[in-house]
């Protein structure tokens, strides 16, 4: 049997607020939930008014908390967007509050245009792609390879990880 999954972005509709959006998402979630679905992913996206999902794993704990059974992820957090300790802390979090039910889907791409990026990791500079070592750093405080810089929580967690892909 095929596993189905939403994406949602947390749109913004004409008329309303990111609050409206953020009922809209739990109620789609809640909804999903009872059809059966396997997985709600949120999409990181930034600067753009439209869309809410901005602060991902803060909508992920909101929807997780207002669902009982689905499983809910990022679809994706933009790693170049954060430091992945950042991220391993939001997910064990995530993981230690919603056991079982929570994934990681992580993505290349800024999510937004090179300003945007900017503001988001200001030490973003010409040295190229770091997002295969941005990965390898997140698995290893997964693991709790590094003693002397642990991610509480997360070290120890099983946080299911998935790559997005793109062109």
């Amino acid at each position: 049997m095929a596993h189905l999954s939403i994406l949602d972005l947390s749109p913004i509709i004409e008329g309303g607020d990111a609050a409206l959006a953020f009922r809209n998402t739990v109620d789609l979630a809640q909804h999903a939930e009872r059809w059966g679905y396997h997985r709600f992913w949120v999409a990181e996206h930034h600067n753009l008014p439209g869309i809410a999902s901005a602060a991902t794993s803060v909508v992920i704990g909101h929807v997780a908390a207002k669902t009982k059974t689905i499983r809910v992820g990022a679809g994706g957090i933009m790693l170049p967007n954060h430091a992945p300790l950042v991220i391993a802390e939001q997910f064990g979090t995530l993981v230690s509050l919603f056991p079982d039910r929570i994934d990681l889907g992580l993505g290349r791409a800024p999510g937004s245009d090179q300003r945007t990026a900017r503001a988001l990791r200001r030490n973003l500079g010409s040295d190229g792609d770091t997002f295969p070592q941005d990965v390898l750093e997140l698995q290893s405080y997964f693991a709790g390879a590094d003693t002397r810089v642990q991610a509480v929580p997360g070290a120890g967690l099983d946080v299911p990880l998935y790559l997005l892909g793109s062109s």
